[in-house]
């Protein structure tokens, strides 16, 4: 297994960090290839330039700004996304990193003469998990429409393999989170992980969790 983890939240004493250190335990617990995207944590630019915006369609150049990121898509076989839900949908750090590195020939391919809608060009990847933390319920997100996991789950979903594993896990309401709340939803993680390696994989709970609600 090959997993890469794709990790979106400015404090790293955060729940959303908690839940990152515990996807990563079980994933090198698991004996899985891991590489960490910690987008905060190396400074990620997401703005789309004019430069990049005009040379989106020319590959292989449209990778160069980011052929680290590509090169790290290309590997895996396990795409992980951890950040917090805000304005139901997905930071702008993380869109920001959809629009830059899931490129055509390298996410989906573009129409042509023969096809008219694009076609996927993650096949290689088997497995997506998202996790994330949600300040609104679980029935105002609905009512909105979760576009932040319909983004990852169904649009980028699209693009893997048509019969991956996939798993989503949120905590919402986390502006009135508990501890005791916290640490369920750990367990939750926990058991999905589980579901997305495979196989059960023993890891041991951090005891200290974070004050802060996200």
């Amino acid at each position: 297994m090959r997993a890469l983890v794709v990790y979106c939240h400015p404090k790293n004493d955060s729940f959303n960090a908690a839940v990152k250190d515990l996807v990563l335990k079980k994933l090198q617990a698991a004996g899985a290839e891991v590489r960490l995207c910690d987008l905060y944590g190396k400074g990620f630019q997401p703005i789309l330039t004019t430069r990049e915006w005009e040379g989106y369609l020319t590959c292989p150049d449209n990778c160069d700004p980011v052929a680290q990121d590509v090169a790290d898509l290309k590997w895996c076989d396990t795409l992980i996304f951890v950040y917090p839900t805000w304005w139901y949908g997905l930071p702008a750090m993380l869109k920001g990193w959809l629009d830059r590195v899931m490129l055509p020939g390298v996410a989906f391919l573009m129409p042509d003469a023969t096809h008219k809608n694009i076609r996927p060009g993650l096949r290689h990847i088997t497995r997506l998990g998202v996790f994330t933390t949600c300040g609104a319920s679980r029935w105002l997100t609905w009512i909105i429409g979760a576009p932040g996991k319909r983004t990852l789950m169904r649009g980028v979903g699209f693009l893997c393999a048509p019969r991956k594993r996939s798993t989503f896990a949120a905590h919402f309401l986390m502006d009135s989170s508990t501890e005791v709340s916290r640490r369920a939803h750990l367990a939750q993680v926990a058991r999905r992980m589980d579901r997305l390696i495979g196989r059960p994989v023993t890891v041991t709970l951090t005891n200290a969790l974070p004050e802060a609600a996200e």
